[in-house]
C-alpha cells in the first residue's frame, strides 16, 4: 500500500485525463496508469470508470478516495504534531497576559489548581492593561489572555481568530472602609439623598466597562460625585480603604480586607456585578502543549472563586 496512489486518484478526479492527472503529480503518464491499476489491485475493485471521457470515478472509487484523504490528512497531522514537539525545547515557558486585578489574587489560586490537575508547567505571567496584552497575544508574545466578561461588556469582542473559555467567576461589589460601628462608611443606595464619593476606573479601563452600564441605568449620574480615577483596582483599594469614597472592586481582590475589617461592602445584592473569567488565545498561534493546555480547560470545571489565600 502506497499512500501516494490516493493522491493519483485524487488528481485523476479533479482532471477526468490521464496525461493531466500525471502532470500534477510530476510523473510520465505510463507510470501514473500503473499506480492508478496497483491501487485497483489493491482495493480489488474498479475506481476508475475508462468509459467515459472525461474519465470519472466509480461509486468504489469515490468511497476510497475519501477515505484515503481523510487518512491522509489524518497521517499529515500527526506527522507535524510529532515533529512540533520534538522541535519544543523541554523549558518551553507558557506565557500569560492578565488584567491586574486578575494577576493580584486569582491567577495564584487558578495556576497552582490548574497545574494539580494537569501536571507542572513552566509559565510566566504579565500582568498589564487589557489592550497591551491582546496586542501582545496577536504579535504572538503571549500565549494566553485571562479578562474579565460579564452582562454588561465583553473583554475580547469581534477579534478574529480568538476565542475564549470559561476558567473562573468573580464578583464585582461596591466597597468603602467601614465606620466606627464596624458598618459601612457610606451607605449606598439609589435613593440616597446624599452625595457620595466615587473612586472610578479610567475611561480607558476595561473593567470599568462593567460597571458604568449598571450606575447608568439606576441614573446614578447626579448623586456619584468622582473624587478620584485611576485605571488600577489595587490604586482604588488603597483610597477606599483610606476612606475616600466607594469604589467597586473584585471581591476576590478585596477579601482580605473585608475579612480583616478593612473595607465593608455597601448597598444591596442587586449592585454586585457578576464576572466571568476566560481564558483566550488565538487560534492559529499555538504549539502543542498550548494546545494540550487548550483541551485539557476546555473540558474542565472552573475554579470555583477564591476569597482566601
Amino acid at each position: 500500500m502506497d499512500f501516494s496512489w490516493f493522491r493519483d486518484l485524487g488528481n485523476l478526479a479533479q482532471t477526468g485525463n490521464f496525461s493531466q492527472a500525471a502532470e500534477l503529480g510530476n510523473i510520465s503518464q505510463p507510470a501514473f496508469s500503473r499506480r492508478i491499476k496497483a491501487i485497483e489491485g489493491w482495493v480489488g475493485a474498479t475506481l476508475v470508470d475508462r468509459s467515459k471521457h472525461p474519465v470519472g470515478l466509480t461509486s468504489a472509487g469515490v468511497q476510497m478516495l475519501e477515505a484515503g484523504q481523510q487518512a491522509l490528512t489524518r497521517l499529515e497531522t500527526e506527522r507535524n504534531q510529532i515533529r512540533e514537539a520534538q522541535s519544543l525545547p523541554d523549558n518551553y515557558v507558557v506565557t500569560f497576559g492578565a488584567q491586574h486585578s486578575i494577576g493580584w489574587r486569582f491567577y495564584p489560586a487558578w495556576l497552582q489548581a490548574f497545574e494539580e490537575a494537569y501536571g507542572p508547567i513552566i509559565s510566566r505571567l504579565r500582568a498589564d492593561d487589557l489592550p497591551a496584552c491582546l496586542k501582545d497575544l496577536r504579535d504572538g508574545e503571549l500565549d494566553f489572555v485571562i479578562a474579565y466578561d460579564s452582562a454588561f461588556a465583553r473583554s475580547i469582542d469581534g477579534e478574529p481568530g480568538v476565542e475564549s473559555v470559561k476558567i473562573g467567576q468573580d464578583t464585582l461589589i461596591p466597597v468603602c472602609k467601614c465606620g466606627a460601628n464596624g458598618a459601612p462608611m457610606f451607605e449606598f443606595s439609589a435613593n440616597t439623598s446624599v452625595e457620595i464619593p466615587y473612586l472610578q476606573f479610567g475611561e480607558n479601563a476595561p473593567i470599568g466597562h462593567h460597571i458604568a452600564p449598571l450606575l447608568k441605568s439606576h441614573d446614578l449620574s447626579g448623586k456619584l460625585r468622582v473624587v478620584y480615577e485611576n485605571s488600577m483596582a489595587g490604586a482604588l483599594r488603597i483610597r477606599a480603604r483610606e476612606g475616600t469614597g466607594v469604589a467597586w472592586l473584585p471581591r476576590s481582590l478585596v477579601a482580605p480586607d473585608l475579612e480583616a475589617g478593612l473595607l465593608a461592602q455597601t448597598g444591596d445584592p442587586t449592585w454586585e456585578i457578576e464576572l466571568q473569567i476566560r481564558l483566550h488565545r488565538l487560534r492559529g498561534n499555538a504549539n502543542q502543549l498550548t494546545r494540550k493546555i487548550w483541551a485539557f480547560l476546555s473540558v474542565r470545571e472552573p475554579v470555583p472563586l477564591v476569597t482566601k489565600l
